[in-house]
């Protein structure tokens, strides 16, 4: 598994804001909206393209287009949700595939509820839009999910991570795992608290984006 730490002047400037108590729910949503992008960027750097050429108004010129089976973008719900926009932007013809886990807040182990996936992913490149690597519970499962069913590679795109979630994605999927496997992170953090919180984190990315349920 290889981390990427995105290093940018103006990934760390919103996502200082994004940790801030004070920002509410309308621009911490656009702030992320706007990191995602960003960090998609980085994530997106080694999608397959296929060769094309093109006519401009005075030759011909050589090109790349992104290459077929198109990407899959999976936000996990629900706090993904907040992360889509930003990722189709830069990957708007990407279809779209969700997973909803729910995290006991006892035991910390996240269970599915809601799966709308591909059957066959063979060759597909996807993305896997989730605020906060935590445990590292929930990426696992999904990963587990997208290789299963085919996947040529498998991106987290996250806007913070802890140790312990990476060192749990990494235990999991190996340097010598069949597919590439990649985190895209704003930030790593300290650690993980008693309750599964990283520290110092930004709170609790989903009721931030869309309030208290």
């Amino acid at each position: 598994m290889h981390t990427l730490v995105a290093d940018h002047p103006l990934i760390a400037h919103k996502l200082t804001a994004l940790r801030d108590v004070h920002t509410e729910t309308p621009v911490f949503r656009s702030l992320t909206d706007e990191l995602v992008t960003l960090l998609a960027y980085e994530a997106t750097r080694d999608v397959k393209v296929e060769p094309v050429q093109v006519h401009t108004p005075l030759a011909t010129a050589e090109g790349a287009k992104l290459a077929r089976p198109i990407p899959l973008v999976v936000p996990v719900l629900r706090a993904g949700i907040g992360m889509l926009d930003g990722m189709a932007r830069l990957l708007p013809k990407a279809d779209v595939g969700f997973v909803g886990l729910a995290r006991d807040e006892e035991t910390l182990v996240a269970s599915t509820y809601a799966t709308r996936l591909p059957a066959d992913l063979t060759g597909r490149d996807t993305f896997v839009l989730d605020p906060m690597l935590a445990t590292g519970g929930t990426l696992e499962t999904v990963f587990g999910m997208l290789a299963s069913r085919g996947a040529a590679s498998l991106t987290a795109i996250c806007l913070l991570a802890a140790p312990e979630g990476l060192a749990r994605i990494s235990e999991a999927f190996p340097d010598d795992f069949p597919v590439p496997v990649k985190v895209v992170t704003a930030g790593l953090d300290e650690r993980l608290n008693e309750r599964g919180y990283i520290v110092p984190g930004l709170g609790d990315a989903g009721d931030r984006l869309f309030g208290e349920i």
